[in-house]
């Protein structure tokens, strides 16, 4: 037998002596006894030497590869560097072969750390025996990130070609680089991790090996053409494999013979891509004319300006190489009588009055305007009742399951039905609720943990109320964590003190309380079996103010007649949330139904009803420039906008409901990153009053555009289908969002514009006031505008968006010199005036810019608008 202390102690060699002295009987008990002691201590690492000397005993006594790597594959075992060494010198003690085999078994390991040590034990293990790689992606990507980062400090200063060329796996890996996904994100790993060299040192590497015949050249360049005819890569590994077909540098001979693939490239692969596949494929002086015509009709409907214009200037350098073929080419022309940028349709009608005029267009390339209309958009869609509650333990585990496994909090309601559901059940009976949840909650243990970096999380407070339900007698910690939560609520809405972290906006907070005061109530086991008073009556959240009195007379109706039941009383957070659902403005019919009920919770209402709710906010619009540097190191100032707008509110005057629950008068966070998705909630919590929600979750929108998160404007469509007025906030926030870095958030801007159109909700004059500023203060980019407002034209409101762009043009045109982009915006200005039925505007600064001299596109656009208004 081995002594475990031995293993425990790091003590590697004495087990490999203790290993080498054992016969074939002693190796099995040592093998089953050393499996048992790992077993029971699972989850706690091993810890420096230790995992050596675990590593010696595994392969000194294991009976097979598969059975070593029960061991050896287990998550809390790490190898160090001196593992391989003892591990192959105890494998040729022994005189065992399955080394590669237990190589090949520890490789297959996708998606774990490739940090942990496992890869570097892996290669040498397959070094000294002299296998392959093995054929699995992360021994691939583990390759790239050792060749990118390698462990071992004097190998860092080695140029990487030179290591390149004297690593065993090269000729094994190279094939699979263009096969393994992930594999082009990695192929920059080098900018990853800022090492000297630039980003595409290993690019250029792989290219020089290839120049210098190391590597096959033929494959090489093969291989990274049809990596890029997939298409299916992000930008960062496109980026990286067209960087090595430029450093590869082909000749035209090897560009005419796959000249196929160049063509399709051109076609159907991203802008860059495409350009560099046009720019090669014009270095060929003998290319197949009907091919290249077939493949121009595609590129000449692409939206890519820059690849179009060139596209036109080749088409007309063939009409002069091949004048027999005039017509041909003529035909292929015409697709880009239709393109949507004007001056590309122009430049086609010209080329073909010059060169074919029996093909050029009888009148003007510029579709004749449309008569002036308006918008023509489709009404609103009536709101949507919400499904009803969850009465079956069954059917409320299922629910769980499904939100823990999707995108947990990416909407209100499935929490809140959740919720609901949960405190129905556990007041009905516990076994049931606790048998069908206790599975599911187990099973999603460690995805749904709190995030303690992110104050807004509620994946802690949410699964905590969840256990409670199953368990109301453990964990006492959330216990006291939502005690103080509520805590900290009242002192903040009783005393007037500062909330306790900025960057928790008040919607949150309500949120919060409103968790805690549940599962301080599943605790205490004082729950009513009607589920929660705040239970949406729709799916965008708002509830019915009869339906909630309904719910108030039904709890009253069971309340002894000289106390009240600490089970029915409404809980104060639920009330409030329940009357922050209710329609805006007096309603003193219901508030006298509610006074009737004679309960405090009535009296409540009843207040809350006479007041109008919510007391209605006053705006007060802010541009605030960026912070000064806080000290030397603080490198998220370099991160923030030039400038940004932001949306503060305050009651109203003092006719008012008294309760404001916090929620008017807290001062926005500014220059903060995105919240992490958090705001799509909010909706859901005031889905009367968008333009407080839009405030609230301005800066998180802005984030989208001026710091380039994801998911910023992903609030937009739920803020459309709520109610309300949206005030300058829901504006700005749209003009934001229109200009976000990804596509989501733009089309979420175009959707939301849409809906706030067809209810005549949507202030265009203060959207595109907004975005004229932001841009010409650099804080947004208005290339990204263009389309998506293109697409809001086309989809129905020409009238809304000419009214956008009447309002952000002056400040365009004011700024020295306009943000890139302005002419497009006056392109598409020109076009929506002449559909839209009010374009009357004078946009200031529109003349004086006609009337310049000179034909840049800038001026050429300005006349062309000052044309198309009245």
């Amino acid at each position: 037998m081995i002594d475990l202390d031995l293993i425990a102690g790091g003590k590697a060699d004495e087990v490999a002596a203790a290993v080498a002295a054992l016969d074939e009987a002693g190796r099995s008990a040592a093998f089953k006894a050393l499996e048992a002691h790992v077993k029971r201590r699972s989850g706690a690492p091993w810890r420096g030497a230790a995992h050596t000397a675990v590593a010696v005993a595994t392969v000194g006594t294991a009976p097979s590869a598969a059975a070593a790597a029960r061991i050896l594959r287990r998550r809390d075992f790490s190898p160090v560097p001196t593992t391989a060494a003892a591990v192959v010198a105890t494998a040729r003690a022994r005189g065992i072969t399955w080394l590669p085999d237990l190589a090949a078994r520890l490789s297959n390991r996708a998606d774990e750390d490739l940090w942990d040590g496992t890869w570097d034990f892996v290669a040498a293990l397959l070094t000294a025996t002299g296998a392959p790689a093995p054929p699995d992606d992360w021994f691939v990507l583990g390759w790239l990130l050792d060749v990118g980062y390698p462990r071992k400090d004097r190998l860092r200063s080695v140029p990487i070609a030179e290591r390149l060329r004297a690593d065993p796996f090269l000729d094994d890996i190279v094939p699979r680089l263009f096969t393994t996904d992930g594999a082009g994100e990695r192929l920059l790993v080098w900018e990853v991790h800022g090492r000297p060299g630039g980003a595409l040192a290993l690019v250029e590497a792989l290219a020089e090996l290839a120049s210098e015949g190391r590597l096959d050249r033929a494959v090489v360049l093969m291989a990274t053409l049809s990596r890029l005819l997939r298409g299916t890569d992000r930008r960062p590994a496109t980026r990286a494999y067209l960087a090595l077909l430029t450093a590869l540098a082909p000749a035209p001979a090897e560009v005419a013979g796959r000249a196929g693939d160049y063509l399709r490239l051109l076609s159907d692969a991203p802008a860059p891509v495409a350009t560099a596949a046009q720019k090669s494929l014009r270095t060929v002086g003998d290319l197949d004319l009907d091919a290249v015509l077939e493949s121009s009709r595609a590129v000449l409907r692409r939206p890519d300006k820059a690849l179009v214009r060139a596209q036109l200037t080749w088409l007309e350098q063939l009409i002069r190489r091949h004048p027999d073929r005039r017509a041909d080419i003529a035909a292929a022309l015409t697709e880009a009588l239709d393109h949507p940028a004007i001056e590309l349709r122009e430049r086609a009608a010209a080329l073909l009055a010059k060169h074919a005029p029996a093909a050029a267009p009888a009148a003007s390339p510029i579709p004749a305007a449309p008569p002036a209309r308006g918008d023509d958009l489709p009404p609103p869609p009536p709101p949507v009742p919400a499904p009803p509650p969850i009465t079956d333990p069954d059917e409320l585990a299922e629910e769980v399951a499904a939100f823990c496994s999707g995108r947990p909090f990416s909407a209100l309601l499935p929490m809140e039905r959740i919720l609901d559901g949960t405190v129905r059940l556990a007041a009905a009976g516990r076994p049931a609720l606790a048998a069908a949840l206790r599975p599911v909650l187990e099973r999603h243990r460690e995805g749904m943990g709190e995030h303690r970096w992110d104050p807004n999380c509620l994946c802690g407070a949410f699964t905590g109320v969840l256990q409670a339900a199953v368990d109301p007698h453990g964990q006492p910690a959330p216990r006291s964590g939502w005690a103080a939560t509520l805590t900290a609520a009242r002192r903040f809405l009783s005393l007037g003190e500062a909330a306790p972290d900025r960057r928790v906006s008040p919607p949150q907070r309500l949120l919060r309380a409103r968790l805690a005061e549940i599962g301080l109530h599943l605790h205490a086991g004082t729950l009513p079996g009607d589920g929660l008073l705040s239970a949406p009556g729709w799916t965008s959240g708002a509830l019915d103010t009869a339906v909630l009195i309904d719910r108030l007379a039904a709890r009253a109706a069971h309340e002894p007649p000289d106390r009240e039941s600490p089970g029915r009383d409404p809980w104060p957070w639920d009330l409030a949330q329940a009357m922050l659902r209710l329609p805006p403005g007096p309603d003193p019919a219901a508030a006298a139904r509610a006074e009737a009920l004679g309960t405090a919770s009535g009296a409540r209402l009843a207040a809350w009803l006479r007041g109008g709710g919510l007391p209605a906010p006053q705006w007060r619009v802010d541009v605030r420039p960026r912070p000064p540097q806080k000290h030397k190191y603080d490198h998220s100032h370099d991160g923030f906008p030039a400038l940004r707008v932001e949306v503060t509110t305050s009651p109203a005057g003092s006719d008012g409901g008294d309760e404001t629950f916090g929620l008017l008068g807290a001062p926005p966070p500014a220059f903060l990153p995105g919240r992490h998705g958090w705001p799509v909630l909010w909706p859901g919590v005031l889905p009367r009053h968008r333009g407080l929600v839009a405030a609230f979750a301005l800066p998180a929108t802005a984030a989208a555009a001026d710091m380039d998160e994801r998911g910023g404007g992903m609030i937009l469509p739920l803020l459309a289908e709520t109610e309300g007025d949206g005030g300058p906030a829901l504006a700005i926030a749209v003009a934001y969002a229109l200009a976000a870095r990804h596509e989501p958030d733009r089309l979420a801007a175009v959707d939301a514009l849409l809906l706030l159109a067809a209810g005549d909700a949507f202030d265009a004059e203060t959207a595109g006031h907004h975005l004229g500023l932001l841009a010409a203060g650099g804080a947004v980019t208005v290339n990204r505008t263009i389309q998506p407002l293109r697409d809001a034209a086309a989809a129905g409101a020409p009238r809304t968006v000419f009214r956008l762009l009447a309002a952000a043009l002056p400040a365009l045109l004011a700024a020295e010199p306009p943000p890139r982009g302005t002419p497009d915006l006056l392109t598409l200005a020109a076009e929506t005036a002449a559909a839209a039925a009010d374009a009357t505007a004078q946009i200031e600064g529109l003349r004086e810019l006609a009337a310049r001299k000179g034909s840049s596109r800038l001026v050429t656009e300005a006349r062309r608008l000052a044309g198309a208004l009245p």
